[in-house]
């Protein structure tokens, strides 16, 4: 008779076999599943035949990529124009800065790509000091060497002299970076049992929220001298920022709103059962889980006030859309291609910038469902 053997401890888990599948099955089940995603597949195919091949010579094949002026680019048959971005590069990218001043225009941005990159990199260490540096510091130190620090050597550039790309980031940095820390307040104020508090932030959320952002800028670049004394009124460039990072800030707000009430009840609860306090539940229990909930909402917020920063032309702020639009008018570079290839550089900067950020929220993404997998494994 054979002796059984039982064992002690369960059987690991394996990871699930992996099911090849050839290209075609793939594009079958993916393109041709159904008569309705056949018909799509067929009609965006035919779309790309048509368009690809005028784009493919416009854009390189026939494109002139370097000349001394527009002549090239005005002659019959001519594509795009990119000697024309070549020659405007430092204007898109500086407005008019003082030519022998950018480098503190490079060191500020690359000062705050560096933090960036610290505070967004999933394994990098020292994250507190990366967001001292970036939330504390970096506004002073970028200040000082954009604006100008004499007692230190760097001499004033006024705001009159900023535009292009420098602008458009700078505006759109702050932005970003007030909106989800004052949304969250806004969304926490509204929720609060204090019943003023309650009413003034959902006021102002209301508000800013039933007025286009036009306005908004408008009445910041308009109205916000009229309530400070004269030596205290806001320059202005910082009369714009701070009417965007309002405007953001009401609608990072009802996104935060609806983060939180996606998080239970219980879970508020639980952690104040075990003996957290209010601020220790929100801050290590609720707001994780709210915020994670929402992420392509707040991602999608950034992505349309990335691109709202254009609208600071209106208040008289040559932002980067307002540099090209104004480049194109200089007459040894005046064509109807030349003018096309800026506002298609234009595109392919705003869309960089966003596919940048939406693929990264995309990660974000991953990693929080592979965490809570693994939490429920």
């Amino acid at each position: 008779m054979t002796e059984g053997f039982v064992r002690a401890e369960p059987t690991p888990q394996r990871p699930p076999p992996k099911i090849a599948r050839s290209l075609a099955t793939l594009a079958r089940e993916n393109l041709f599943g159904d008569w309705t995603s056949g018909l799509i597949t067929l009609g965006v195919l035919a779309l790309a035949v048509l368009v690809a091949p005028p784009l493919w010579r416009f854009l390189i094949a026939d494109a002139v990529w370097s000349a001394p002026d527009g002549a090239a680019c005005r002659a019959p048959g001519a594509g795009a124009c990119w000697a024309y971005i070549a020659a405007k590069a430092p204007f898109f990218f500086y407005g008019s800065y003082p030519p022998d001043q950018r480098w503190r225009v490079d060191l500020a941005f690359a000062l705050a790509a560096a933090l960036i990159v610290w505070l967004l990199w999933p394994r990098a260490k020292g994250k507190g000091w990366a967001a001292f540096g970036f939330f504390a510091v970096l506004p002073v130190v970028g200040f000082a060497l954009l604006s100008g620090a004499p007692a230190l050597g760097l001499p004033r550039v006024g705001t009159n002299l900023w535009g292009g790309a420098m602008v458009s980031l700078l505006v759109a940095l702050a932005g970003i970076v007030v909106a989800l820390p004052g949304g969250v307040l806004l969304a926490l104020g509204r929720r609060s049992e204090l019943p003023a508090l309650r009413w003034v932030c959902a006021g102002l959320i209301e508000f800013v929220r039933g007025v286009p952002l036009i306005a908004v800028l408008f009445m910041a670049n308009a109205m916000l001298p009229l309530f400070m004394p004269p030596d205290w009124a806001p320059d202005r460039l910082l009369r714009p920022l701070l009417g965007i990072a309002l405007f953001a800030s009401a609608y990072m707000a009802e996104v935060a709103r609806a983060g939180l009430n996606s998080v239970p009840r219980g879970q508020a609860e639980a952690a104040q059962a075990l003996g957290l306090g209010r601020v220790a539940t929100l801050r290590f229990v609720v707001l994780p889980q709210a915020l994670a909930a929402v992420i392509p909402a707040i991602v999608n917020n950034f992505v349309a006030l990335f691109k709202d920063t254009t609208l600071v032309a209106i208040v008289g702020i040559f932002d980067f859309l307002h540099t090209v639009d104004t480049a194109r008018l200089d007459p040894k570079w005046a064509g109807p291609t030349i003018a096309a290839t800026g506002f298609i550089f234009a595109g392919l900067f705003y869309l960089l910038f966003c596919l940048a950020m939406s693929a990264y929220a995309r990660g974000v993404e991953r990693r929080l469902a592979a965490g809570r997998r693994q939490g429920g494994a």
